[in-house]
């Protein structure tokens, strides 16, 4: 008789084959028609001028929220037909889990008013300042389901700095009860995932790669807590992750789908609305699992190229709209893109670069006479790896962000599993 953990799994790599199998039969057929119908663009890093689809994020999102709306019962299959029925056990005995089942509804409808969403962000080009609530819009339908069936809102504290004593959480084992703010940091969680992996963008199949890489991680993780030899499961534990796992396993398998067309070269562009989709589904995996700082651990590029980028973001120096390397059509290779400045830069403009510059992190173009900056690489991930190794094909650079993104995933999972004991209890550690 198969037991509860098997026969999920099973569901779920059922569902995650459907999944790449649809993606890979459906966009080839669909994408010429996005053409057709306006919805392309031409690839600004190639001498071509062919237009290629746009917003087949849309159609791989689709799908997924489809295939996973019509496998709706699978999850739920034991409790239907019980693994280990007993004589006197009827369909009255069963207690189904109307929490469980509120939840993964929820989840499929903020999904899709993330994907919709973001439809509409490729179609009419929102800009950034509206761009930012779009994800705490969508994540709504969740929190609500979460906050009405009495949803968990504490968090465990690390070890760290004094901060228990501090806000007097020492007794509980660093448990801190947050309430309404931990609906807020949900909500938080849910922008970072996706507005991270949208501003690291800008070369062939780095979006799907960076959440190919990420998607694996997490199930990974959740995996690893199905073990029964690991001391940190429990019987809740395990049927949380078991939830996450059925959506991350499939999320695995649309990005790989997904890459077989949005790689060097690129037949197909995702836009913006694959970002809101998958930036979504990534924080419905950690608020399911009730793992969210695991979560963000596997986001420590996009953290990375988040902090490297704020001179830029917050208007210390000039960021242009598209910041994406340069193509040389010489050399057939990306060089650093770089920003010219049209006047003397301020102290604290030259101040920040200069540091920047002392630390190998941006390069920086002088005036002979004066000395001063007349331009400086963008402040991106991709533009650094251009500045530290050179330049490179877009082939070559998508493939160094995925050993960067696995590097990332590496020390993810050095700092949950082997040095948490250094910030949690062994009894508090999830």
């Amino acid at each position: 008789m198969l037991d509860e953990t098997t026969l999920t799994l099973g569901t779920a790599g059922i569902v995650s084959a459907v999944t790449y199998v649809s993606i890979v039969l459906v966009i080839p057929r669909v994408a010429p028609e996005f053409r057709k119908k306006g919805l392309s663009g031409r690839d600004l890093l190639k001498e071509s001028t062919e237009q290629i689809p746009e917003s087949q994020g849309t159609t791989a999102a689709s799908l997924y929220i489809l295939i996973l709306a019509l496998f709706a019962p699978l999850p739920f299959l034991s409790h239907f037909y019980p693994l280990s029925p007993s004589p006197s056990s009827g369909p009255s005995d069963l207690q189904f889990p109307h929490h469980s089942l509120a939840v993964y509804l929820a989840t499929l409808l903020s999904l899709l008013v993330a994907t919709f969403l973001g439809f509409l962000d490729d179609v009419f080009d929102i800009r950034w300042r509206y761009k930012v609530p779009i994800p705490i819009i969508a994540s709504v339908p969740l929190l609500l389901t979460y906050a009405a069936e009495g949803g968990i809102t504490d968090v465990v504290l690390p070890k760290v700095l004094g901060l228990r004593n501090f806000l007097g959480v020492e007794k509980t084992g660093g448990l801190l009860k947050l309430g309404p703010i931990y609906y807020l940091y949900m909500s938080m969680l849910s922008t970072f995932c996706t507005n991270s992996i949208n501003i690291l963008a800008g070369i062939n199949g780095v979006e799907v790669s960076q959440a190919l890489i990420i998607s694996v991680s997490l199930s990974l993780n959740s995996l690893l807590f199905l073990s029964p030899s690991s001391p940190a499961s429990s019987p809740q534990q395990v049927s949380r992750h078991l939830f996450s796992l059925y959506f991350s396993l499939p999320l695995a398998a649309l990005c790989l789908a997904l890459l077989k067309f949005n790689a060097y070269p690129s037949r197909v562009f995702i836009g913006d609305s694959f970002c809101y989709f998958v930036g979504m589904a990534f924080s419905v995996v950690g608020i399911l699992g009730h793992f969210s700082k695991t979560v963000v651990l596997f986001f420590i590029p996009q953290a990375f190229n988040f902090v490297y980028s704020c001179p830029q973001i917050f208007g210390i120096v000039e960021c242009p709209r598209h910041r994406v390397p340069k193509y040389n059509l010489k050399t057939k290779k990306l060089e650093p893109s770089l920003v010219y400045f049209s006047k003397p830069p301020t102290l604290l403009q030259t101040s920040t670069l200069r540091l920047l510059s002392t630390l190998g992190m941006v390069k920086l173009h002088l005036d002979e006479q004066s000395g001063r900056i007349t331009s400086f690489s963008n402040l991106t991930i991709l533009n650094l790896l251009l500045v530290w190794f050179g330049s490179m094909t877009e082939k070559r650079l998508n493939e160094t962000m995925m050993l960067v993104q696995i590097a990332g995933s590496v020390v993810a999972f050095t700092i949950r599993y082997g040095l948490s004991w250094l910030f949690y209890d062994a009894s508090t550690r999830r």
